[in-house]
């Protein structure tokens, strides 16, 4: 059900739809007209407030878990308060110098990358996920062994000494001097540079017949770099922390829901993937339940941000995941603080 927009609802009845969902937000709990008349922020009587949370009712912005409960927003409500409504606290100073100081903390990018994860589990009460870039390394060289008569080893070292092994395989058996010049050919023209970029030259110098390769050394060339090309594009890595956060008391009367969450964070490819479409925004963006249909049984919201590098480029995303109850006007602009934060970083 598509909502109606802000504008179309009256002063009174948006005021009470947003005393419901930040109630809601705050406790976790379905809100009624005498909690709403005792704050006696509204001077209305408790049979006036029924008649307009029915009303939000009948326009799928509120529902009622039981006959005799209060009402909770549905998605669609969340959707609109978080949209029209929401009114945003910027980080507090104290959570500003919490997260520069982690940050802060000397070691490589990959261990600052889990301190983000775990302090944005920290400060927002969910869970802390952050994509980690696709890695690009840069090369010095690339040896083809021979395994057998099918299969060679490709050996890749990198600039920063990491070495990886890869299984080519053959089309038959090739004497070793063969795999000797294709792997000098690899080496020579892949010093300095990443495998696309070194990709990109040998092809075109294969293609325009530049290349001084036999036929089978050629074979064996492109074999190689279709290997490596295929791990290039592998699947990011995703670092989630503070599953435990979930299991909050309000969470524990829900359990299927909360299994059902912790199964969708054990599929991180899926994951990964929804962060992953967060990467083209221009601000942080939430999902919020079955929006998106990874979360149509755990009914979770999830607030991302990209981080940057020095020239604005997309590096990674960062972000939370929990119940749809999220501190929304809290953990937006602590997730898009932090996605600053750790672009200046990274540089």
């Amino acid at each position: 059900m598509s909502s109606p927009p802000v504008s179309e609802l009256n002063e009174r009845t948006r005021e009470i739809f947003r005393l419901v969902v930040e109630n809601y937000l705050a406790s976790g709990q379905p809100v009624g007209s005498k909690t709403l008349a005792g704050e006696g922020a509204l001077n209305l009587s408790p049979a006036s407030i029924r008649s307009v949370l029915a009303e939000l009712e009948s326009l799928g912005l509120l529902a009622a878990p039981h006959t005799s409960a209060g009402r909770m927003p549905t998605e669609t409500g969340l959707r609109l308060f978080v949209d029209g409504m929401m009114q945003v606290a910027e980080p507090s100073a104290d959570e500003r110098a919490a997260i520069e100081r982690r940050l802060s903390s000397p070691g490589p990018i990959e261990q600052a990358l889990e301190q983000v994860s775990t302090m944005l589990s920290d400060l927002s009460g969910a869970a802390g996920m952050v994509l980690v870039p696709r890695r690009e390394p840069r090369l010095v060289q690339m040896t083809l062994v021979p395994l057998s008569a099918e299969r060679a080893l490709a050996i890749l070292v990198g600039e920063d000494g990491q070495v990886e092994n890869r299984v080519v395989a053959l089309d038959g058996p090739h004497a070793a001097a063969t795999l000797e010049r294709a792997s000098n050919y690899l080496s020579a023209r892949l010093a300095g540079r990443t495998l696309a970029e070194a990709a990109r030259a040998m092809r075109d110098e294969i293609a325009s017949g530049r290349s001084q390769l036999d036929e089978v050394s050629r074979n064996l060339v492109e074999r190689g770099l279709a290997v490596w090309s295929e791990d290039a594009e592998r699947r990011p890595v995703l670092i989630v922390r503070g599953q435990a956060n979930l299991l909050d008391e309000t969470a524990l009367g829900d359990i299927e829901r909360v299994r059902s969450l912790i199964d969708d964070l054990e599929n991180k490819q899926s994951i990964a993937g929804l962060l992953d479409s967060a990467r083209e925004a221009q601000a942080t963006r939430i999902f919020i339940g079955s929006e998106n249909r990874l979360f149509a049984l755990s009914g979770s919201s999830v607030i991302a941000s990209p981080y940057r590098d020095r020239e604005g480029n997309v590096v990674g995303v960062l972000g939370v995941i929990g119940p749809t109850r999220l501190n929304y006007a809290r953990v937006v602009p602590m997730v898009d603080f932090t996605a600053r934060s750790l672009g200046k970083l990274i540089g």
